[in-house]
């Protein structure tokens, strides 16, 4: 076996592994006993658990941020910018995840809500030392599109959208049984993904007075 044929199954068995339990709780030896490899194997690829965790999600956010990126830049250059503008932008690049794993898009978004629950703070500095110019954009597009928001605002509401994205992804099979089986739709993922974006826009984009009003009180 090549070492790059060792690194991959190890990457492959890693990711199902902490997208289903998490990264606390998904040891080094269930991912070496997954991935029919040895401990020292792990340490030679990756050198620690810490590192295993950033390459996993770094396999999805490499390919997804530049393709991100680049939509971000070419919406910034428009006068006038929608947050439906803004949040259709994820889509191609999340659909392109396949190109991965054929559930490439689920895994990554749960892999990025198990970031927040299991409390990483080491892949957040990851993300925002290899990706921090991508973020930034983010940012910048929606305080664009809603210029209202301060950046209180906008970390609630980026987490809850986070929150919603994470679930729906994460449901994804059990809500397209369902809508099939109740109201006669097909879904495939990516129409499932545009199905949420109109109510995400939405939440960014909610009038922030009563908000503050009631924080206020």
């Amino acid at each position: 076996m090549s070492k790059i044929d060792t690194k991959n199954r190890i990457l492959d068995a890693a990711e199902v592994l902490f997208a289903e339990r998490g990264f606390a709780d998904t040891s080094l030896r269930l991912i070496t006993g997954e991935a029919d490899v040895n401990l020292a194997s792990v340490n030679y690829h990756f050198g620690s658990k810490k590192e295993l965790i950033q390459a996993v999600l770094d396999r999805y956010l490499s390919l997804f941020m530049p393709e991100l990126d680049a939509k971000l830049v070419s919406l910034m250059e428009q006068d006038e910018l929608t947050l439906l503008q803004v949040f259709e932008s994820f889509v191609g690049p999340l659909m392109k995840l396949v190109a991965v794993r054929h559930n490439g898009p689920a895994i990554f978004m749960q892999l990025l809500g198990r970031g927040y629950i299991d409390s990483q703070g080491h892949l957040r500095r990851f993300i925002t030392g290899h990706y921090g110019a991508v973020l930034q954009r983010i940012t910048l597009a929606i305080s664009k599109a809603n210029p209202e928001l301060t950046p209180a605002d906008l970390f609630w509401r980026l987490h809850f959208t986070l929150g919603t994205v994470v679930f729906t992804m994460a449901s994804a099979d059990a809500l397209r049984d369902i809508a099939q089986a109740d109201f006669g739709q097909r879904l495939d993922v990516e129409a499932l993904v545009r199905n949420v974006i109109p109510y995400l826009a939405a939440g960014v984009g909610a009038p922030v007075e009563s908000t503050r009003l009631s924080l206020a009180v």
